[in-house]
């Protein structure tokens, strides 16, 4: 007998009852595996294992996907929300400026609300909100809002004529469309 064959004969000895788990003969008695048939079973285990470790992976991979993209909008979300709250200040602050008397702009005082005013359109810029270009543009009812048509000798028909107030997006989305005349 050789070595290989007396380790097999003493595998089988020593190896315990497998419950029922073993293959069944014809005769109804339970057959032994070879080492084959065992390093098949073993072999379609890990692949089974290994395709399970791969979906898994692979869900969790997508799950990230799925919270940046989450956060990305959560963070636009809130961005849009405050940058909104803001653009009547800023409204505020454009109205007072253009409608000050000479006597008052001459004050070195004054001075300072200029660069408050400068300040809110930095932190706009900061946070990449931008101005919507309108007039001479042509109307477009994602970015304007048309308050009313004028006669216009400038603009073409169907081009925005005048701003009344100024639109704002941040990247593709718009926070406040502009409030137009649109030429006839």
């Amino acid at each position: 007998m050789t070595v290989s064959e007396e380790i097999l004969e003493q595998d089988e000895v020593e190896r315990p009852a497998d419950n029922g788990s073993e293959p069944v003969d014809a005769d109804g008695e339970t057959a032994e595996l070879t080492v084959a048939e065992q390093l098949a079973a073993a072999q379609a285990e890990a692949a089974k294992n290994m395709d399970g470790w791969l979906r898994s992976q692979a869900e969790l991979a997508n799950a990230r996907k799925r919270f940046d993209k989450q956060r990305v909008e959560t963070y636009t979300r809130a961005t849009a929300e405050l940058v909104s709250r803001l653009l009547p200040i800023l409204d505020d602050f454009e109205r007072a400026l253009d409608n000050v008397p000479e006597t008052i702009a001459q004050d070195s005082w004054f001075e300072g609300l200029h660069l408050v005013q400068r300040k809110l359109l930095g932190l706009l810029e900061q946070y990449k909100v931008e101005a919507i270009e309108a007039v001479g543009q042509p109307f477009d009812p994602n970015l304007h809002e048309a308050i009313m048509q004028e006669p216009s000798d400038e603009h073409k028909s169907g081009h925005v004529s005048r701003e009344l107030q100024k639109g704002y997006r941040l990247g593709d989305q718009v926070i406040r469309p502009s409030l137009v005349y649109v030429a006839e």
